[in-house]
């Protein structure tokens, strides 16, 4: 079995950002440092980098607000 994640499209990354957001909530980004850091340590660096995409979706999703335009630049 490979020990190579999948590349995801940029919208399954967006679907992904979303879901972690919906799930976890407040706790998202300590759910995607768990993520990052069992897939480092595993030597899944593919893995590590679609989480790293994932969680920089998250944060543009977060700065959104209410308004649904990003608050930093």
């Amino acid at each position: 079995m490979s020990n190579r994640s999948p590349v995801l499209a940029e919208r399954e990354l967006w679907a992904c950002a979303q879901y972690v957001l919906t799930q976890y909530g407040d706790r998202a980004t300590t759910h995607i440092a768990e993520r990052v850091t069992t897939l480092a340590l595993s030597g899944d660096m593919a893995g590590v980098e679609t989480w790293k995409r994932i969680a920089d979706r998250v944060d543009q999703l977060s700065d959104c607000g209410t308004s649904g335009q990003r608050t930093r630049h």
